[in-house]
């Protein structure tokens, strides 16, 4: 498979959600090496077919625009880059999902002369499965940490297990940017950064809108904005069960109360205290030096993330900042979280940079895919996950994976819309009605 002749990198992204393609989209223009002066790259995203395949306000909202955009399954994902010649490919995707592929393109390229430089990573913090993820995602050739503190966690996993740790490459998070804080506005603005899943309960998530439009009613001089992922209906990487606009409704908030939507940046240019239960927004708004809250309300745990900003000097309650607090974040943390505060964003990607150049220069080719999880050393485990995606034990498509050796017609096409359409209704509508009645 030859490298691209022309000047422009040939780069393919395959992601599962919104946040990944924006991750994944993002961190391919970071990284992508340059060529005989250029840097100019060609973009082809491909986003995997599932629950949270992004819709197209989604990719708008994103902001992240590439030369071409299709939908596929694993299995016709991996017939394109049979046929296809890139020089980077970017994985976006849940760990299963890039154990999955790395196993179904092992199996496609042997034999090639040449393949692309594979590239995988997290969209934010990593603050659960770290082994799992980890363990999940070896076999790329390189695997991104955003930061100092997740790279040496990352080496240490490998290493513990006995896999190669030379993949693991310090970066940034590739969504960083925009203009420092420089004081207060005027409106002063509050932004609650709100998650999908964290948290999950209907009690939480009421109390922590009560207590934003608490803040608006005692604060009526302050703008407060509710920041919204996702519409009802739309997924994100998570699954929404009981989406902020529908606890809102039948209150009534005051003026300076707001739901907004649009891309976190855009909102960021406003904001004057980002609050958060641990929304990778904080590390976006630490960047810019924005005072930045994690909130404590619902105490400090791994089931929410925010034990993750233990040390940064940002965890505060409710209470504290409806009396006029300001948090100050401690540096020597911001600085171990790729947050790239002190200016040295511009440096963050070198390192991959580099790496990328060397991997497409190697004389021969780079060797085959090697993950960790073979059917050797994970027989209990792998064929699972690579069943998932309709492949088998050594990453071939199963006997009746969806259209694994031809392009689906136009009538299948529209089959697959609706079926989709059925199945998003079913896991954010029925799904949780089901779930619920099996908790009375």
């Amino acid at each position: 498979m030859p490298a691209s002749a022309t000047n422009s990198l040939r780069v393919a992204v395959l992601a599962d959600s919104d946040t990944r393609w924006k991750w994944g989209a993002l961190t391919a223009n970071r990284i992508a090496p340059e060529r005989k002066g250029e840097s100019d790259i060609r973009l082809d995203g491909y986003l995997l077919r599932g629950r949270a395949t992004p819709t197209p306000r989604q990719l708008q909202e994103v902001g992240v625009h590439a030369d071409s955009l299709r939908e596929v399954t694993a299995v016709e994902f991996l017939r394109a880059m049979a046929q296809e010649s890139y020089d980077v490919l970017v994985l976006a995707l849940v760990g299963g999902g890039v154990q999955a592929v790395l196993h179904g393109l092992k199996r496609v390229w042997e034999g090639q002369a040449r393949r692309p430089v594979v590239v995988t990573g997290y969209v934010g913090v990593v603050y659960e499965k770290l082994a799992d993820g980890l363990l999940l995602r070896h076999g790329a050739d390189l695997v991104l940490a955003n930061s100092r503190q997740d790279a040496e966690r990352f080496r240490a996993v490998y290493e513990g297990v006995g896999a190669d740790a030379s993949a693991v490459t310090e970066v940034a998070l590739p969504f960083l940017g925009g203009e420092p804080y420089a004081g207060e506005r005027d409106p002063y603005t509050v932004v609650f950064a709100a998650q999908p899943s964290v948290p999950d309960s209907r009690k939480d998530r009421t109390y922590l809108l009560n207590r934003l439009i608490q803040h608006a009613r005692r604060h009526p001089e302050r703008e407060v904005l509710l920041k919204l992922r996702s519409k009802p209906g739309e997924h994100t990487t998570h699954i929404e069960e009981l989406p902020y606009q529908k606890l809102a409704q039948g209150l009534e908030p005051p003026a300076n109360f707001r739901l907004v939507y649009g891309n976190m940046g855009e909102v960021l240019d406003r904001t004057d205290l980002l609050v958060t239960i641990s929304s990778t927004a904080a590390l976006e708004s630490l960047h810019r030096r924005i005072p930045t809250v994690v909130l404590t309300d619902l105490g400090v745990r791994e089931t929410l993330g925010n034990h993750h900003f233990v040390g940064s000097g940002c965890l505060a309650s409710w209470d504290q900042l409806d009396d006029g607090h300001r948090p100050a974040a401690d540096e020597e943390w911001v600085s171990r979280q790729g947050v790239c505060a002190d200016g040295t964003y511009a440096t963050a990607f070198d390192a991959a940079r580099e790496r990328i150049a060397e991997l497409l220069d190697r004389p021969g080719g780079l060797p085959a895919l090697t993950p960790y999880y073979t059917p050797a050393t994970a027989p209990g485990y792998l064929p699972g996950i690579l069943a998932r995606h309709h492949l088998g034990p050594d990453g071939s498509p199963l006997p009746g994976a969806p259209a694994h050796d031809k392009e689906p017609g136009p009538v299948r096409q529209i089959v697959r819309r609706a079926a989709r359409g059925a199945y998003r209704h079913g896991v954010q509508r029925v799904a949780p009605v089901i779930r619920r009645m099996g908790e009375l």
